[in-house]
């Protein structure tokens, strides 16, 4: 986009998302991201959380259980749950849900079971004293999930959506565990992972931080604006069925996104070689966001990295986002 045409749409969107104390209007942004993946459940969906342990070993300082808990009537999700050691009762811990990219062994990678150490955020961040959660995403993993039966009744429009409201249960389990500090909970995901942790964020503001590594790009930058990457059932098929693919017509961008978090920390891992999310599409999307964040006093909550990688999550970044965490 030219730079003219850019600081135009800036300032248009900037109209659009402050309200009278600067903050952005994110009822109306979620509303935009509705409109492509279908409406939030309502609390009336809830069911008790009902967790089980399925399996426990104690390993070097945590301990890694498997669990199920259920999400909605009929469902449930299993996930791998790990404690530090030292988190108790009297001294709780922060927590992190830990959400795995597009991989068949799903929750696995996240708790280091995997062939890719740098996709094991839970296994690294148990280590450095975090609760961590990673859950099967829809149809990886242990998690079987009939997306087209789901549609046909009328339960969910999008496998993104679906995805969102078991975060959102996820955040409920975690704040319901005696080791957790229920107000320090954040989310880190890659690739799929994590533009599963800012969708979720958008919807709950129980997620204090967040940390996306390649997990985005504006819609036009995408593959050059060929978004059939987004519209399989597990992700949002009404980009296609509805909006007919053309970023131009998808009724949010990632702009809209990150701009619901503020003021809340957010930092993008955009290595400059990502083959899936173009990074000139990820830094015209932070520029949009900067100016709401340093209205909101909170220009420092906004990062991204942007180191000379592919679609990786390498290790000055994983550093990188710890520490932010």
């Amino acid at each position: 986009m030219p730079r003219t045409l850019l600081a135009l749409a800036l300032l248009l969107s900037l109209c659009d998302w402050a309200g009278a104390d600067d903050a952005p209007d994110r009822a109306a942004l979620r509303k935009k991201m509705e409109r492509a993946m279908g409406p939030l459940p309502g609390a009336d969906r809830k069911v008790p959380l009902d967790p089980k342990v399925v399996t426990e070993e104690k390993l070097d300082g945590y301990v890694r259980r498997k669990v199920t808990f259920a999400v909605e009537k009929g469902d449930r999700v299993p996930a791998w749950l790990l404690v530090p050691a030292g988190a108790a009762r009297e001294r709780k811990a922060p927590a992190v849900l830990c959400l795995h990219q597009t991989v068949a062994i799903g929750k696995d990678e996240p708790v280091g079971l995997g062939k890719q150490d740098s996709k094991a955020q839970a296994l690294h961040l148990v280590k450095r004293g975090y609760v961590c959660l990673a859950p099967d995403y829809p149809s990886f993993g242990e998690y079987k999930y009939d997306f087209p039966a789901a549609f046909q009744r009328g339960d969910y429009q999008s496998g993104t959506m679906k995805a969102i409201w078991n975060n959102m249960r996820a955040v409920d389990y975690l704040q319901s565990l005696p080791e957790v500090d229920g107000d320090r909970v954040g989310a880190i995901g890659h690739s799929l992972g994590g533009h599963n942790a800012m969708f979720t964020a958008a919807f709950d503001e129980r997620l204090k931080a967040v940390v996306s590594s390649c997990g985005f790009c504006s819609f036009e930058k995408y593959y050059k604006g060929n978004l059939k990457g987004w519209t399989s059932d597990r992700y949002m098929p009404k980009i296609a069925s509805e909006f007919g693919s053309d970023p131009k017509k998808v009724p949010f961008d990632f702009s809209d996104v990150v701009v619901s978090f503020a003021p809340r920390p957010f930092l993008a891992v955009a290595p400059e070689k990502d083959s899936n999310f173009e990074v000139s599409g990820v830094r015209e999307v932070i520029e949009v966001a900067k100016p709401v964040y340093q209205k909101l006093g909170a220009a420092d909550r906004l990062r991204a990295v942007y180191p000379d990688a592919g679609h990786e999550f390498p290790a000055d970044a994983r550093k990188t986002a710890y520490e932010f965490l």
